[in-house]
């Protein structure tokens, strides 16, 4: 439980500083991510439960990484974490979830994902920003690939990449879980680098 407080702490306060890099006052992040207000002041006193597709919006509207709100100031040149220090960012109904292990620096980051995806299973993303990509490899089982309403068999040992500024989402397939390393491109700019 105390780790979940420091974590919120922590996405309180990354949230709040890109806020006001960005010069944005909360009525317009709120309007430009399509978050309530009464959630991103919660989210901003490190009180509530943001979910996944919230903190997206708002990482997209502020043009940071969705680790970049969550994670501290760096701990040395070499990080190495543990799937299980990390807790998931999306549980689905069946069990499935997805955990963001890291993002890299520089200006142009990419987030490492782990999902898992029990059969049936499905994850709605909004459309990113323009200029963000991701890439998905299969390790184990199959999943559909949805992009823009249009569906993409992946297999274990196969990978997918596409633009994510259209919807998309992940469902698991077939009769075992699926598992996958996701990442995601994001575009270099100023707010990349921040």
């Amino acid at each position: 439980m105390a780790e979940t407080a420091a974590a919120l702490r922590t996405v309180a306060h990354n949230v709040r500083a890109a806020r006001t890099r960005a010069g944005l006052t909360l009525d317009e992040l709120c309007r430009r991510a399509q978050v309530s207000k009464g959630a991103l002041v919660a989210l901003e006193k490190a009180q509530g439960n943001p979910n996944l597709a919230t903190l997206v919006r708002l990482a997209d509207t502020l043009g940071i990484s969705v680790s970049a709100l969550m994670q501290g100031p760096s701990e040395g040149r070499v990080r190495v974490v543990t799937a299980e220090t990390v807790a998931p960012l999306w549980t689905g109904p069946q069990g499935g979830e997805a955990r963001l292990m890291l993002t890299t620096s520089g200006p142009a980051p990419v987030e490492i994902w782990r999902w898992r995806l029990e059969p049936g299973e499905e994850y709605p993303s909004h459309p990113h920003q323009a200029g963000v990509t991701e890439t998905i490899s299969v390790t184990a089982g199959r999943m559909t690939l949805l992009v823009d309403g249009e569906e993409h068999p992946v297999e274990a040992g196969q990978t997918a990449t596409f633009e994510g500024d259209a919807p998309h989402a992940y469902r698991g397939s077939g009769t075992v879980t699926c598992h996958l390393i996701m990442t995601v491109h994001l575009p270099p700019g100023p707010a990349a680098a921040a």
